[in-house]
């Protein structure tokens, strides 16, 4: 016990980068976690996989309220324009940005059949290469996240806390897990071999680091924009959700259990990122 306090402690004293660095290394091995089910799995399981999608985007829809756009509402007030406007822009700019960087780039959706991948030559390694693509893509407002909500802190705004930077990295490592089986298990539907669909679903997590450096750094230099900032990552993890996240989860006839596994991973996040924040 002395020894986990004495590690929080130099946790406690590092500075904003170095402490979303750690929490997205975190949130990394979640995903690397999540990509080892298929070692533990005979086969293909739909209904974790939908179960799993669910519960992320559950976890996606309160993070993105408690942790980041009702800190930009706080931030932004006092400053001689309505606070919600702030939030407002950032957070269609960020639905906008996903939304084109899904036209401009070809990618599959974890239950989309081979038969069926977007406008491309459906050969195995094409579509892993896709797959994996698109879950990255994803993982990008959330490490995003992440930098924000620790440079909001270093910032020294009163709405943004410690505790609730962190419990954003714990709730996102918590549906990390899912995604990381999100692609490990279906390129293993394809034929794959255990081993190499979970090294492509590890790596769809390694960008959350860079992103959350790239954040730190963004609202430490150019504090005015924070509340812009943590809605855009909000607006861009709503897109992921409405777009991706619900439809994938419930199209292959497993709503019932997508839904209330979405309910669930909701409760588990808004408890604690009240609890914690």
């Amino acid at each position: 016990m002395g020894r986990e306090i004495h590690l929080m402690n130099e946790f406690l004293e590092l500075s904003p980068l170095w402490q979303a660095l750690i929490v997205t290394l975190f949130t990394w091995g979640m995903t690397a976690l999540g990509a080892a089910i298929v070692f533990a799995t005979k086969g293909f399981n739909q209904k974790l996989l939908d179960g799993m999608l669910g519960f992320a985007g559950g976890v996606m829809i309160a993070a993105s309220f408690w942790s980041l756009l009702s800190p930009a509402l706080d931030m932004a007030e006092g400053n001689g324009y309505p606070a919600w406007i702030p939030a407002a822009v950032g957070f269609l700019l960020g639905g906008m940005f996903l939304w084109g960087i899904d036209k401009i780039l070809p990618h599959l959706h974890p239950n989309t059949p081979t038969s069926k991948a977007e406008g491309i030559h459906n050969s195995q390694k094409r579509r892993s290469t896709l797959l994996v693509l698109a879950i990255t893509l994803h993982n990008i407002p959330e490490g995003l996240a992440i930098g924000v909500a620790f440079g909001a802190v270093a910032a020294g705004f009163d709405s943004a806390s410690l505790t609730g930077a962190i419990a954003l990295g714990i709730g996102i490592g918590i549906q990390n897990f899912p995604e990381g089986v999100a692609v490990s298990l279906p390129l293993r539907r394809d034929g794959m071999s255990r081993r190499r669909s979970f090294m492509y679903g590890q790596f769809s997590g390694m960008v959350e680091p860079i992103a959350a450096i790239i954040g730190v750094l963004a609202v430490t230099f150019v504090q005015p924009l924070l509340p812009y900032a943590l809605s855009f990552a909000a607006g861009a993890m709503i897109f992921v959700v409405a777009e991706e996240v619900i439809p994938g989860s419930q199209e292959k006839g497993n709503s019932d259990l997508a839904s209330m596994s979405l309910m669930f991973g909701f409760t588990i996040m808004m408890i604690l990122d009240v609890a914690l924040g």
